[in-house]
């Protein structure tokens, strides 16, 4: 500790930033600021690839947005990027254990370990908004993979990305990016639950989140959480970088608030605004015991809440998903939960005309449940209704992550057929107020079948 705070005290002296002079409150938290930033993606190929990057990059006109397209061509010309093409073994071996972790497939694996040469794309930049480093490399990167019929893999992330998907995760004309595309949450199990971390965030220069003592229940809820917690910190961030001068930390505040508005954006459908109730998380530094390792910035509930950690992330899930339950399987016909069924599709037609009018109570958001084919039956999820033009289709947005369908993610755009609706509820700030019959009977214990 004392050496990282001697390297941290001399670093904002050099930036003429004295850290006496740091403004520490109770309200908000000092996070420094690293005075660059880099990114290295891969494209292994081969024998040696048959195109230059400023040809392959070139291809990309008219199909990359601005300002990336552009932006990519000038870093190329300056000495702020570097693409170099190497002999596999002068590169360190990326460890096949953690690409797999991170979802790398075997077909993946052995073109890498088929490979002859990479080409290294290499950028650094300022920290701060846009982070041209990574938008730039990456897209380098692709257009390469692209050109050579070849993969990208992002040393960060410890990622294998196809070309498409490369490009995809890039700006669009609106400049909009989708950060799950950035930043992964994973998670290990310990004595005290689950512990999430973030793997990403220090691509922009900001300190990665962690939480632990998480429910094993809320495995897809909290990671869900995460990511919406990651995107509104790095805003706090980007905004007290704006400057023409990189400052030697920014003010964070201590109490983050989180909302599903946040998660929505997070996934890339901020039209699926979440109108739920905000959640606060109170952060914490907590720096590494060793000086050559990764500080965290934790998540923990606000300081006075009664009760274990875990409870407060439980009602944190709750109040940001409105109570909805995803991945629920409804009884044998005749119960209670047919009949539940019944009235919810009764009232299709009603409902959708009100959506369609704009007679919806003002911040709230109608949701439907739809089944999922799968082995053991149909699984059951909820989406945020988007658009419902055509009377047999809706459009929207998941409400959670499926396990039937590894495509089927909170965020992820959604297309259900009427005929499969199974419930439909308007949520409000506190939860559902119209609809949910499903919910209901779930709530008063009506068991699902197995």
């Amino acid at each position: 500790m004392a050496r990282r705070r001697v390297a941290y005290l001399r670093r904002q002296h050099r930036r003429g930033h004295p850290g006496d002079d740091m403004l520490i409150t109770d309200d908000f938290l000092p996070v420094p600021v690293p005075e660059s930033l880099s990114a290295t993606y891969l494209v292994p190929t081969v024998g040696l690839p048959s195109v230059t990057a400023r040809t392959a990059v070139g291809k990309l006109a008219g199909r990359l947005a601005e300002p990336v397209y552009g932006l990519a061509r000038q870093m190329l010309d300056s000495p702020l990027m570097s693409v170099d093409i190497r002999p596999v073994g002068e590169f360190p071996e990326l460890p096949p254990d953690l690409l797999t972790a991170f979802g790398a497939s075997e077909a993946q694996l052995d073109r890498l370990a088929a490979a002859t040469h990479l080409v290294v794309v290499q950028a650094e930049y300022r920290p701060g908004w846009p982070p041209a480093h990574e938008w730039a490399a990456r897209a380098v990167a692709a257009a390469v993979a692209e050109a050579v019929g070849g993969d990208v893999v992002d040393v960060f992330g410890l990622q294998f990305l196809d070309p498409a998907a490369a490009l995809r995760s890039l700006p669009d004309a609106q400049g909009r990016v989708r950060l799950v595309d950035w930043v992964l949450v994973p998670y290990s199990s310990d004595a005290e639950g689950l512990w999430f971390t973030t793997k990403g965030l220090r691509r922009f220069g900001l300190l990665e989140l962690q939480t632990q003592g998480v429910p094993d229940h809320l495995t897809r809820a909290w990671g869900a959480v995460m990511t919406g917690a990651a995107r509104r910190l790095l805003r706090d961030w980007t905004d007290g970088l704006a400057g023409e001068e990189v400052p030697a930390f920014v003010q964070l505040p201590v109490l983050a608030t989180v909302t599903g508005h946040d998660i929505a954006v997070a996934y890339g459908n901020p039209e699926q605004h979440g109108a739920t109730a905000p959640v606060l998380l109170r952060l914490e530094l907590d720096p590494a015991t060793d000086p050559d390792a990764d500080s965290f910035l934790s998540l923990r509930p606000p300081a006075g809440h009664p009760g274990p950690a875990g409870r407060y992330f439980a009602n944190a899930c709750a109040t940001l998903f409105s109570g909805i339950q995803p991945d629920v399987r409804y009884a044998r016909a005749g119960d209670a939960m047919s009949r539940a069924i019944a009235t919810a599709r009764a009232g299709l037609a009603d409902i959708r005309a009100r959506f369609r009018d704009g007679q919806l109570p003002p911040e709230t958001q109608l949701v439907v449940k739809y089944g999922l084919p799968g082995d053991d039956g149909p699984e059951y999820v909820w989406a945020g209704v988007t658009d419902w033009d055509t009377p047999d289709r809706i459009v929207g947005a998941s409400a959670s992550d499926a396990n039937t369908d590894p495509t089927v993610r909170i965020g992820s755009p959604v297309v259900v057929e009427v005929a499969d609706i199974v419930d439909w509820a308007v949520l409000g700030t506190s939860g559902v107020i119209e609809g949910g019959w499903t919910q209901a009977v779930l709530d008063a214990g009506q068991p699902p079948t197995p």
